[in-house]
C-alpha cells in the first residue's frame, strides 16, 4: 500500500492515504440498496410526529431522563467519558445538517461533509501542522505545541493556549466546551511535547504520539466498552487486515470508498453517542473542589473560557492512577442520561432554546430521524447477516414493558417492534451488556468503524521499524500494556 503525505503534519511527515476530509454515509447498505428508515417503518409522516416521539423518550422528564438516580456507577474511570468525547472530536464534525427539519433522503445524507479526518490522526491536536497552522506551535522550539494561557494579565501554565479574548488556540474548538475535555486536550498537547523532548524532531514525536493514542483506543478504550465476544472477533480481523493492507476482508460493511472512509451515521448519530450515558452530573476537579457540576455557572465551567488555576483537573481523582486511591467512575451504559445533559446551558444550545432542545437525549433522537437512521431491529438483522457473533435480531429489550407516565402501553408495544437506533442501542447496553459494556449491535458498529480506521492506513498496527512491529515506549508504560492512565502519567 502506498502512503501519501498527511495533510495533518509537515510535508515530510507520513500519514494516512485517506487523511482528508470526507463525507457521511450509511454502513447498513448493500450497494445501492438501503435499509428503510425508522420513521418510514414506524409510520412517521412529519417532523412534528418524530419530535413528539423524541420528546416522550428523550425530552425533559422523558423516559431517558434520569430523574431518580436509576443509573448506577460502573468500574470504568470517569476520565474515559472525556476521552471518548476527545476521540469523537478527532474523527467527526457535521456542520451541514439541521436539528429541526424533515427527514433527509439517502443521497442528501451522503452529501454531508465530515470536517474531520476519520483516521485517528489527532488533527484536533496538530491542526494542519507547523507550516499551515503556525498559531498552534511555539516559535521558540520547532514542532513544540503551545500550552498555557495569559488573558487579561492572568496566566495559567496548566491551561490551553488562548488568544486575548480567551478563545482556545486548538485544532478543534469543541475541545474547549467543558472543563474536562479542555484538560484532556491539554494532556495530549503535553504528551506530544514530552515526546518531542525525548526524540528531538517533530515527525517522530507526532508519529509516536499518534501511535500511543491509537493503541489506547483499540487495546484499552474499546476493550472496556465493547461486548467481549464481539471485541475479540473484530480485533482479530482488524489485526489481520492491518498486516495485509489489502482492504478486502475488513470492515464487513461498505464504509470504504475510492475517496477514503465514509463516516457512518449509524456510528456518529447513534452508537458512538453511548458516551452521553456515561456522564455524571458532578465531578471532583481537585482536592479543593471535590464536587463541581459539569456545567457549573458558579465556576464558569460551561466552557470556551480560560481555566483558572484553582480548577486545574487532578486526574488522580478521575483515573486509577494510584493503587487504593478512590476515583470517580462512569455511570452505567444504559438508556438514562444525567440531569446535566437534559438541561444543557446557553453556551451549548443558545439562550433562547426551548426546554426539549436543551436535552441531549432529545437532540440525539431527533437527529437520528433527520438522518434517516434505520431501526435498531433492522441494524441488528443486517449485522447478524454480516457474520458478527452473538447478535439476535429478535431479542427483546423489554421496551414493551417499560412503564413511564409519558409512555402509553400502545406506544411502548409499537416501539418494542421498531425502535429508534439510539434508544435501541442504549437499551441493549443496559439489558444485554448489564450496563458495563455496549451490547452486541452497538459493539459491532464501534468495531467496524474504528477497525476500518486502524486497518486502512499507516497506524501502529502496520508500522514496522527494522522488521519489528511497533510497541509502546517503555518510558510511557512500565508493565508493557498501555492505558489512558499511562498517557496521563507521562504527560505529567
Amino acid at each position: 500500500m502506498t502512503f501519501t503525505p498527511s495533510v495533518h503534519g509537515t510535508a515530510k511527515g507520513r500519514g494516512c492515504s485517506h487523511a482528508k476530509l470526507g463525507n457521511f454515509g450509511f454502513m447498513t447498505r448493500h450497494g445501492n440498496k438501503y435499509l428503510p428508515s425508522w420513521a418510514s417503518e414506524f409510520g412517521i409522516c412529519s417532523q412534528s410526529e418524530a419530535q413528539t416521539i423524541a420528546a416522550i423518550l428523550g425530552g425533559v422528564g422523558g423516559v431517558m431522563h434520569d430523574t431518580g438516580g436509576q443509573s448506577r456507577d460502573i468500574e470504568l474511570p470517569a476520565a474515559y467519558t472525556f476521552f471518548a468525547q476527545f476521540v469523537d472530536h478527532d474523527i467527526t464534525l457535521d456542520t451541514g445538517s439541521q436539528l429541526h427539519r424533515n427527514e433527509l433522503n439517502n443521497e442528501e445524507v451522503e452529501k454531508l461533509g465530515n470536517l474531520r479526518t476519520p483516521s485517528l490522526d489527532l488533527d484536533c491536536v496538530y491542526g494542519f501542522g507547523p507550516e499551515a497552522s503556525p498559531y498552534l506551535y511555539d516559535h521558540r522550539q520547532e514542532g513544540r505545541l503551545l500550552v498555557g494561557s495569559e488573558v487579561d494579565g492572568v496566566s495559567n501554565p496548566e491551561d490551553l493556549p488562548r488568544n486575548s479574548e480567551g478563545r482556545a488556540l486548538i485544532g478543534d474548538p469543541r475541545n474547549d466546551e467543558n472543563l474536562f475535555v479542555s484538560q484532556m486536550q491539554l494532556m495530549f498537547l503535553k504528551f506530544h511535547n514530552r515526546m518531542l523532548s525525548r526524540h528531538g524532531n517533530f515527525e517522530t514525536a507526532q508519529r509516536e504520539t499518534r501511535f500511543h493514542y491509537q493503541w489506547v483506543v483499540l487495546n484499552d478504550f474499546l476493550q472496556q466498552v465493547c461486548e467481549p465476544e464481539i471485541y475479540k472477533f473484530a480485533k482479530k480481523l482488524i489485526e489481520r487486515e492491518a498486516k495485509s493492507q489489502q482492504g478486502k476482508h475488513f470492515p464487513l460493511t461498505e464504509i470504504r470508498s475510492e475517496h477514503g472512509l465514509v463516516m457512518p451515521v449509524e456510528f456518529s448519530v447513534a452508537a458512538y453517542r453511548f458516551g452521553h450515558s456515561l456522564v455524571r452530573s458532578s465531578y471532583p476537579v481537585n482536592a479543593d473542589h471535590p464536587h463541581i457540576e459539569l456545567f457549573d455557572e458558579r465556576f464558569g465551567t460551561e466552557g470556551f473560557s480560560p481555566v483558572p488555576k484553582s480548577l486545574v483537573v487532578d486526574w488522580n481523582l478521575l483515573l486509577d492512577l494510584e493503587r487504593c486511591s478512590p476515583y470517580a467512575k462512569c455511570r452505567a451504559i444504559d438508556h438514562f442520561l444525567a440531569d446535566e445533559l437534559i438541561h444543557l446551558p446557553d453556551p451549548v444550545v443558545g439562550r433562547n432554546a426551548p426546554a426539549d432542545d436543551r436535552s441531549l437525549a432529545f437532540r440525539n433522537l431527533l437527529r437520528g430521524y433527520v438522518m434517516g437512521l434505520p431501526s435498531g431491529q433492522q441494524v441488528a438483522e443486517f449485522l447478524d447477516a454480516k457474520g458478527y457473533p452473538g447478535i439476535d435480531p429478535k431479542a427483546t429489550l423489554g421496551i414493551e414493558s417499560l412503564e413511564h407516565p409519558k409512555l402509553t402501553s400502545e406506544l411502548a408495544k409499537k416501539l418494542g417492534k421498531s425502535t429508534p437506533l439510539f434508544f435501541y442501542l442504549m437499551r441493549e447496553a443496559g439489558t444485554k451488556g448489564g450496563g458495563e459494556t455496549l451490547g452486541p449491535v452497538g459493539s459491532a458498529i464501534l468495531m467496524e468503524v474504528f477497525g476500518a480506521m486502524l486497518s486502512s492506513c499507516e497506524t501502529f498496527l502496520s508500522y514496522q521499524e527494522n522488521d519489528e512491529p511497533w510497541k509502546p515506549d517503555e518510558c510511557v508504560t512500565f508493565d508493557g500494556y498501555l492505558t489512558l492512565k499511562d498517557i496521563a502519567h507521562f504527560a505529567g
